[in-house]
């Protein structure tokens, strides 16, 4: 008997946009070509996820793999196992490398490095400077590109456009929805004095809340005069989501998972350097806002900001020490556990990390569990209980600010394409990962 697919995923809980239902999916040539009551017997390949929920393969739309410039904290073969050991299907990378991801050669670069070594599929942000402001309309349309990343407030790296004026050039020439850092770089360079040598707790204090607010403020207005897209990221403050709330035809909304799960002070005082990341982790009330936010619609999307440092960095007394903490690997254990806790449906995390980013991004046959779309799944287990250890970290940076944290919901497999990259914490198959396509950057015909 000839296999009418490739692979056949059966007696799964199907989690989609059309609502939670129970059947078949079935994989010919790496897209979904059937859904419904199919059986094992058409299947080449069968996962049996019987006691299992599978969602469209999930999306981190918002990791630093640093690599080119500083392998030695992670690089784009061990970020992306930490991605599809956590159950992420596709990455999109920021271009806050050395060098700089700020060229048509810079992007060729990454893109070959990729090739044969990410287990996932990626795409990588091209960063304004005021280098390439000119060119900025040709490159985002290049394959492979998520879109320009503006760094509005200083981070790491040294990619930054702080002044209006030059802000506003940056929204005469992007045609695409452009993701934004969003802190007020003056506010935050005239508040140095209120960082507290040794105390990390002083963060939120430096980089405060109306740092936030004034910076989003801005970027509405310029995103209005212009008539242009933007996505603000990691967006921590209550102050901010009613903005945005009232902006939602220019604007679209990232939270992370640390900003809703960490806050100051008793997170700082855990961690201490370990929970330093711009914009910071705040407090309960700033926390309650976002989960809001969330609960209302202001927020679109969910992203990691995967930013690894070594523990030896982190050490550091600060404010010498970096910002910034892992997170592609835990992003769905840590949502999972908040599902399960009741404060926000497993359909409202799917919208969020699959079909919000296909929304916001405009990505070509991802997001969805449909025919015709990238085969792409990711099979979680509602009812296990695991322990986040160092041991299960694939990132090379080798720690988590959730070591030790008992989770509820566990990523079990990855499906990449059709093929089965992970499954029940193995990987079973080579880096074949692909980049993803948008859109309103798709080659002609015959291109490419």
């Amino acid at each position: 008997m000839t296999s009418s697919y490739d692979l056949v995923v059966v007696n799964g809980t199907i989690v989609n946009h059309d609502g939670v239902w129970e059947g078949d999916i079935g994989v010919r040539d790496g897209k979904i070509a059937g859904l419904g009551q199919i059986g094992a017997q058409a299947g080449a390949e069968v996962i049996d996820a019987r006691g299992l929920h599978v969602l469209p393969g999930v999306i981190d739309s918002h990791v630093h793999f640093r690599e080119p410039g500083a392998e030695q904290k992670e690089d784009l073969e061990t970020g992306s196992r930490a991605a599809v050991m956590g159950g992420v299907t596709t990455v999109f990378e920021m271009p806050n490398t050395s060098p700089p991801t700020t060229t048509a050669e810079a992007l060729a670069d990454k893109l070959r490095r990729a090739e044969g070594r990410m287990y996932c599929d990626h795409a990588f942000y091209i960063g304004a400077s005021l280098e390439n402001l000119g060119e900025l309309a040709t490159l985002e349309r290049l394959p492979g590109v998520a879109g320009v990343k503006v760094f509005a407030g200083s981070s790491t790296g040294n990619l930054l456009i702080a002044e209006e004026p030059d802000l506003a050039r940056v929204f005469a020439r992007i045609t695409r929805r452009t993701a934004f850092h969003s802190e007020d770089e003056a506010r935050l360079t005239d508040r140095l004095g209120e960082r507290r040598p040794g105390d990390p707790a002083s963060h939120p204090v430096w980089r405060d809340p109306k740092a936030a607010r004034d910076c989003t403020a801005l970027l509405l207005r310029l995103a209005r005069a212009h008539g242009k897209r933007i996505h603000i990221l990691h967006v921590t403050t209550g102050d901010e989501m009613p903005l945005l709330a009232a902006n939602k035809d220019v604007a679209t909304v990232e939270v992370t998972p640390h900003h809703l799960t960490l806050q100051a002070p008793e997170d700082y005082e855990r961690l201490g350097t370990q929970a330093q990341i711009n914009p910071p982790v705040r407090d309960a009330a700033h926390r309650a806002a976002l989960w809001a936010a969330l609960a209302d619609g202001t927020v679109d999307t969910i992203g990691s900001d995967h930013a690894p440092h070594l523990l030896d960095e982190k050490a550091r007394r600060y404010p010498e020490s970096p910002s910034g903490m892992p997170g592609v690997q835990t992003l769905v254990p840590v949502m999972l556990d908040h599902v399960n806790a009741g404060r926000l449906s497993l359909q409202r995390f799917v919208d969020l990390v699959c079909h919000g980013p296909q929304r916001v991004y405009g990505i070509a046959g991802k997001g969805r569990i449909a025919a015709g779309y990238d085969a792409d799944l990711t099979l979680v287990d509602m009812g296990r209980r695991e322990e986040i250890t160092e041991d299960w970290l694939a990132s090379r940076c080798g720690w988590s600010p959730y070591t030790g944290k008992q989770v509820k919901g566990w990523p079990v497999g990855t499906v990449v394409r059709g093929q089965a990259v992970m499954r029940d914490g193995e990987l079973i198959a080579p880096p074949a990962g692909k980049p993803a396509r948008f859109l309103e950057a798709l080659p002609p015909e015959g291109a490419g």
